[in-house]
């Protein structure tokens, strides 16, 4: 296995010091716990009643096709935001302070297809560890040879039209984790350029029978109880695996993939000359910071600086810590990338595929005719 990345603090900033002391002075101060309220609860109330209402009526077969398929496609965004909101907590331990309780909330991945023990290793352990690291983090490998986000990787002709066609691959994200990606990440012997052997043999048993739990829940009872053709049915799972897939794709992309955020390259000896806290700031961006929409439905996410900085924090109070965090870092002098909308955030990034698929092709084409000129 390759040498461990490490991150190099030469220059010694107090930034993460001083803002872990002021966000720990702010709960101590106003006596709140760093987990889970009761409007955290409420939420997740509220997001888990509506999936099981939304299921519950699609598997009644009281509607016709037209009306199922757009119960089937909330269904879906609403499995996004119930990832945001209560697994993405409860994976990361922030939920609550009781791990028997996070460990519980976490095995909700499971009923939307996907496995949190796989989803700890390559989000928890590895992204939030190598952020934006090409060859490290593959959350940026997005679809190797289709989307180009780095200068490491050669352009091709494809991906001269990667702005236009990668939200439709984004769309395709929920049913990759739900047939392949768990079980290609959970028997893959490096994560990036993390180990990844020697599994709990029980992780072996939850990674299947929750599948199976899965295929049987979304495709086999539908299949059984709803009088629709075959054919109907793969359009209405499709389309809300299709829903799910978008929500978590823009969310996730324009936290880390818009102009400004950084993708460094480790140096000759294979490290960051950077402080972790400092990478994280220059790789991590804010979305929608003013929206209570995106406060109430995103789950923190649309508040990535926060979130990577405080991990162990809920995101319930990333809103007050955001305060905190943006003015330590004009105090001093460190990056603090936001869109103040969802829509900027957007823009952002189809001009960053833009940019690393048609300008880097079309300027890649003309750097031979210059030498020759």
């Amino acid at each position: 296995m390759s040498q461990q990345l490490r991150f190099i603090d030469s220059q010694r900033s107090p930034f993460f010091a001083v803002t872990r002391q002021r966000v720990e002075a702010y709960f101590k101060e106003n006596k709140l716990s760093r987990h889970a309220n009761a409007a955290m609860w409420a939420k997740t109330a509220f997001f888990l009643s509506l999936c099981v209402l939304l299921y519950g009526l699609i598997i009644s077969d009281l509607f016709n096709a037209w009306v199922m398929l757009g119960l089937a496609m909330a269904l879906g965004v609403t499995c996004a935001c119930i990832g945001f909101n209560v697994c993405h907590d409860a994976v990361h331990g922030s939920f609550t302070g009781n791990q028997r309780v996070n460990r519980s909330l976490g095995l909700i991945f499971n009923l939307l297809g996907a496995n949190p023990y796989v989803w700890n290793i390559t989000h928890n352990v590895v992204h939030h560890t190598y952020t934006n690291i090409p060859g490290h983090d593959e959350d940026i490998e997005i679809a190797p040879g289709l989307v180009r986000v780095t200068d490491d990787e050669p352009v091709n002709r494809v991906q001269r039209y990667q702005h236009i066609y990668a939200f439709a691959l984004y769309g395709l994200a929920s049913l990759s984790w739900v047939f392949r990606k768990d079980y290609v990440k959970f028997f893959r012997p490096e994560i990036g350029r993390t180990c990844n052997r020697n599994h709990p043999r029980k992780e072996y048993f939850n990674l299947f029978f929750f599948k199976g739990l899965y295929y049987t829940l979304f495709i086999v009872v539908p299949l059984l109880t709803l009088s629709i053709t075959w054919w109907q049915f793969v359009i209405g799972f499709v389309a809300m695996h299709f829903a799910e897939g978008l929500t978590l794709g823009l969310v996730f992309q324009l936290a880390h993939l818009v102009e400004g955020t950084h993708m460094p390259a480790p140096n000759a000896d294979g490290n960051i000359e950077e402080a972790w806290a400092i990478h994280q700031m220059q790789t991590t961006a804010n979305f929608s910071t003013e929206s209570r929409f995106a406060e109430f439905f995103c789950g923190g996410l649309n508040r990535q600086i926060e979130h990577h900085l405080f991990p162990k924090v809920c995101h319930i109070h990333y809103p007050a810590i955001a305060k905190i965090v943006k003015a330590t870092a004009q105090e001093y002098g460190v990056p603090y990338h936001e869109n103040p909308t969802f829509f900027g955030a957007l823009q952002s990034h189809y001009r960053l595929l833009r940019k690393f698929g048609k300008e880097d092709y079309e300027r890649q084409r003309a750097e031979p005719v210059a030498v020759a000129a």
